[in-house]
């Protein structure tokens, strides 16, 4: 009996663990996914996407390593 009862808190212990693994891989990859639709969104409208939002430069271009500096015009 006492093994049965020890079979059965493994098993609940490894539903658990794979509930919360499952959890945070969920979150992580809807993070990813959206992020990357974000930049994707932007790249296609002409800018570059920075900590402020889709930023473009005020000469036309997108300068992506220097995207959050103040000639950004965030729309």
């Amino acid at each position: 009996m006492k093994e049965a009862a020890g079979e059965a808190n493994m098993t609940i212990v490894t539903i658990v663990l794979i509930a919360i693994v499952l959890g945070a891989g969920t979150l992580i990859v809807t993070n990813i996914v959206n992020g990357m639709g974000d930049k994707a969104s932007c790249a296609e409208a002409g800018g570059a996407l920075g900590s402020d939002g889709c930023c473009y430069l005020s000469n036309g271009k997108i300068d992506s390593a220097n995207s959050d500096n103040k000639s950004c015009t965030v729309s």
